[in-house]
C-alpha cells in the first residue's frame, strides 16, 4: 500500500452530512473522494470545475441608497405575488 498522509479540515456540518450521503449511496468512501478530487486539482492544474463571479451585479446593500434599496424589496414583492419565486425548505426544519 503507498504511504498516506492525514488531511484535516474544517467544513460545515450539513454540507458533509449530504456530500457522505452521496458518497454512501455510490459505494465511494471520503478519503477516495478527496484523493480523486485532488488528483484531478493536479491532472487540471488547477479547482476541476469552473469558479466565476456573475455576469450581473450583485446588489451590495452596503452601498444602496434606501430608495434603491426599497426598490429591490418591492422587485422581490412583486415576484412572490405574480408567483415567480421557488420555495426552498429550510435544513434546520
Amino acid at each position: 500500500m503507498a504511504k498516506t498522509a492525514n488531511l484535516y479540515a474544517r467544513i460545515e456540518p450539513e454540507v458533509k452530512n449530504q456530500a457522505e450521503s452521496i458518497l454512501e449511496a455510490l459505494g465511494i468512501p471520503v478519503s477516495s473522494a478527496i484523493n480523486m478530487f485532488y488528483k484531478q486539482i493536479i491532472l487540471q492544474r488547477g479547482i476541476p470545475f469552473e469558479m466565476k463571479l456573475p455576469d450581473f451585479p450583485v446588489p451590495d446593500i452596503s452601498t444602496m441608497t434606501a430608495a434603491q434599496l426599497k426598490e429591490e424589496i418591492d422587485k422581490g414583492f412583486d415576484d412572490a405575488a405574480a408567483g415567480r419565486v421557488t420555495m426552498v425548505k429550510s435544513t434546520n426544519d
